[in-house]
């Protein structure tokens, strides 16, 4: 085994600790996310996933953007409770993802020797839309997050990247796990 994919299976368990978490909507998975992340942002590099890449950034910011609001973010700074999007939020969301795909896509194939870069710009976009989502507790995200990560799959699958595609498989089980535990939460009116 590599360096390189030593460090991956330290970042795959880690980022199972932060699903685990979140599905029981443990603040603690922000944590777990951000220690993976510090890892993911070197590894997607490596394989020249460059907006995967620079996605970790992100998610570094929204691991202490999350860690807030799930804290403080609810009403009087009370504990944030899961809610839903109405369709024409969703509707939004996803053209403002497919509009930055196709222009993150063109320059990434123009300007750099990215691997892949409409799938990866597909993945990075969606998924900033859903971690958001994630951190204001959105029931919705687990559905865009099985769609990301049913994506994922191929893009890690063609750049060598085993350990993480074989993650990506047991997130969409998860997933699955995640959004009946935030539905049920949702519908008991708290966290």
């Amino acid at each position: 085994m590599t360096i390189l994919q030593s460090w991956e299976v330290l970042a795959v368990l880690l980022a199972i600790a932060y699903l685990v978490l979140a599905i029981r909507q443990n603040i603690w998975c922000w944590a777990a996310a951000a220690v993976s992340t510090l890892l993911y942002l070197y590894i997607m590099y490596e394989a020249r996933l460059y907006m995967e890449s620079a996605l970790q950034l992100f998610y570094l910011a929204m691991a202490g953007y999350g860690w807030q609001q799930w804290r403080h973010g609810g009403e009087g700074g009370a504990e944030l409770p899961v809610s839903s999007w109405p369709l024409k939020l969703h509707g939004l969301a996803i053209g403002v993802v497919l509009a930055m795909v196709y222009v993150s896509g063109e320059l990434l194939t123009r300007y750099s020797d990215a691997a892949l870069p409409f799938l990866d710009s597909l993945t990075t976009w969606g998924a900033v839309v859903a971690t958001f989502m994630v951190t204001r507790k959105i029931l919705e995200n687990w559905i865009y997050w099985f769609v990301i990560d049913a994506v994922s799959i191929g893009l890690y699958l063609n750049r060598e990247l085993y350990f993480t595609a074989v993650l990506f498989a047991v997130y969409l089980v998860m997933i699955v796990f995640g959004y009946r535990s935030w539905r049920a939460s949702m519908r008991e009116g708290g966290s």
